[in-house]
């Protein structure tokens, strides 16, 4: 009996440590369209901070984007309406920006010298998720809703 008793009174001690920590760890957002206007805000912030250096203080990019530079890399886009970013879809925007664009892409299979650093020592996840909030608070309401289509069809592929 007293095996039993204590059993179930470190089950219950687990379940409620569980409990606690599920409740103590940030709510994510499930895509970039659901970052809240105070997450807007922060992510404006971290923008200007980390990515206006190349991709400008407006989004518009380097100049000549499309054509690589001597070193054969690509200056660094727009994330404008102008640009490429809204063509893709949240999952891979987040691993572009948390793993840098070589190592996105490689973990897709795709062999690509890209010029984009990986923030994952610089941002967390949440401040990933606001920066990418921000940029798709630019774009024009078609551009947002085929980017967000483009995330669903990512998902249903994953199965998610």
């Amino acid at each position: 009996m007293k095996h039993s008793a204590l059993l179930s009174i470190i089950a219950v001690g687990l379940l409620a440590a569980g409990m606690a920590w599920s409740q103590s760890k940030p709510v994510l957002p499930q895509s970039i369209a659901s970052v809240d206007p105070a997450g807007i805000a922060e992510g404006r912030e971290l923008y200007a901070r980390f990515c206006a250096s190349c991709h400008g203080a407006n989004l518009e990019g380097q100049p000549d984007w499309q054509s690589p530079g001597a070193d054969g890399l690509l200056p660094a886009p727009p994330h404008d309406g102008t640009g490429h970013t809204w063509h893709h879809d949240d999952r891979l925007l987040f691993d572009y920006t948390k793993l840098g664009g070589k190592a996105a892409l490689e973990a897709r299979g795709v062999r690509f010298n890209s010029g984009m650093p990986g923030f994952a020592d610089d941002l967390s996840d949440a401040e990933i998720w606001r920066v990418l909030g921000f940029i798709r608070s630019n774009w024009s309401e078609r551009e947002q809703r085929v980017q967000a289509e483009r995330t669903r069809a990512d998902a249903a592929t994953r199965g998610h």
